[in-house]
């Protein structure tokens, strides 16, 4: 097992260091103070870890930045944030199985997670929120079923709002996003007009029209009526970061931007 410690703190990563040696004393352990050398072990010495432990707040880059980019190059890398700060620690614990250790590091903690590791996490399907899937192909659930929509543009106009965050969006960005030769405004602004009703009729069949704001000729989402896994990545969520390999929305070409600003194009 070869395990990346990364700290920007010369003696927290020697703390670090030593709680991992005395958990896993057969693990090949590599210690890290600088993102630069993460970067170096991996691209020039082909080096691929499989758990890497590493401090949140970092300068140049988070914890949380490089672990993104560490599992686009080793996606089945596993990931485990370390924190000083009890009180994001304690908020993390609630939210998380595993995944988060406070400063400083026991190594009872490091033989724990690591134990946690190889346990599936059943995580429950929020029956109160739509479930939205963004790694990989998007895709829409509700109450654990696959939720059905009449037209293939209507799913992929959902998406685009998702990719939006929360922004409001125009018509005309809409068209632009969806169709990539438009040849008559008129008639593509009253087909995105079409789809938008379509969209608040697919989900006001399951009763969650809300989660669209339309106001003055602008639409968008509202992010805290949905569980997405892309959400919840941005936010820190150990298992959401661990689930991304590299792909996001990957039917939709639009959707390669985002997908660049997660990868590791550096690597």
């Amino acid at each position: 097992m070869l395990i990346f410690a990364i700290d920007d703190e010369p003696k927290m990563l020697r703390s670090l260091n030593a709680a991992i040696e005395e958990a896993r004393p057969d693990a090949e352990i590599c210690a890290f103070s600088k993102i630069s050398e993460v970067i170096h072990s991996i691209k020039e010495e082909k080096r691929k870890p499989d758990v890497v432990f590493t401090d949140i707040e970092m300068p140049v880059m988070s914890g949380i930045e490089l672990a993104i980019k560490i599992k686009n190059v080793v996606p089945d890398a596993r990931i485990i944030f370390v924190t000083s700060h009890s009180q994001y620690a304690v908020e993390a614990f609630r939210l998380h199985i595993n995944g988060y250790i406070l400063k400083p590091v026991d190594p009872e903690r490091v033989k724990e997670e690591l134990k946690l590791l190889d346990i599936p996490v059943n995580v429950p399907e929020p029956e109160s929120k739509l479930r939205i899937k963004c790694f990989g192909y998007f895709d829409v659930f509700w109450q654990g079923k696959p939720l059905i929509f009449k037209r293939n543009q209507t799913k992929e106009l959902l998406a685009y709002l998702v990719d939006r965050e929360g922004a409001a969006c125009t018509s005309e960005e809409l068209i632009t996003a969806l169709w990539e030769d438009v040849k008559d405004d008129k008639v593509a602004k009253s087909h995105i007009r079409v789809l938008i009703s379509d969209l608040r009729t697919t989900l006001g069949n399951i009763k969650m029209e809300g989660i669209l704001i339309r106001e003055k000729r602008m639409i968008a989402i509202k992010r805290d009526m949905i569980d997405c896994d892309y959400y919840r990545m941005l936010g820190g969520d150990v298992n959401a970061v661990n689930s991304y390999h590299g792909e996001y929305m990957k039917q939709y070409s639009w959707a390669e931007y985002t997908n660049a600003k997660l990868h590791f194009s550096d690597i």
